[in-house]
């Protein structure tokens, strides 16, 4: 019998539309979700595997919010110097100072997730990611993660699934 733990990681799925637009793209998706939380004041690591997506989400988040930019930095395993950004993005196990939210850009499950208090899971709208994001789904489920799942609107905001 699964007993709910409080301090156990919970997982939010957003899920795009089937649009190929790049305003519904994982990348738009990631700057939004990173500007909530870091406007929260929440430390995020965007876990991005495959370097182009690394590259096209650096140059996002700083042009992202016209007027302003997120404070963000590549991160390839090097100390993190104060000030430190708000969100950083990489490939490699994030740093101790990073571990409140987690995006995962990525088509697996991030071996570090259960470090964080908070993973968030961008499904895309093509078959073959939305069936990766399906398997993510499982293995968290099977494990006893608590899971919320969020639609993206015409407007660009999310609402909750029930």
């Amino acid at each position: 019998m699964f007993v709910y733990n409080p301090r156990m990681t919970r997982i939010d799925f957003y899920i795009l539309p089937d649009s190929t637009s790049p305003a519904d793209s994982s990348v738009a998706a990631a700057c939004k979700l990173c500007d909530k939380a870091t406007g929260a004041g929440h430390k995020v690591y965007v876990h991005a595997p495959d370097a182009a997506l690394a590259e096209s989400l650096d140059g996002a988040l700083w042009s992202f919010r016209q007027g302003s930019f997120i404070a963000h930095e590549k991160y390839h395993g090097q100390k993190i110097e104060e000030p430190q950004p708000m969100a950083l993005i990489g490939a490699n196990e994030p740093p101790e100072t990073h571990q409140g939210i987690l995006i995962n850009l990525g088509l697996e499950v991030p071996a570090f997730f259960s470090r964080f208090e908070r993973v968030l899971e961008i499904v895309e709208g093509d078959s073959a990611k939305r069936s990766k994001s399906r398997e993510r789904y499982k293995f968290y489920k099977d494990r006893g993660y608590e899971l919320n799942t969020f639609e993206q609107n015409a407007e660009g905001g999310w609402k909750q699934r029930q």
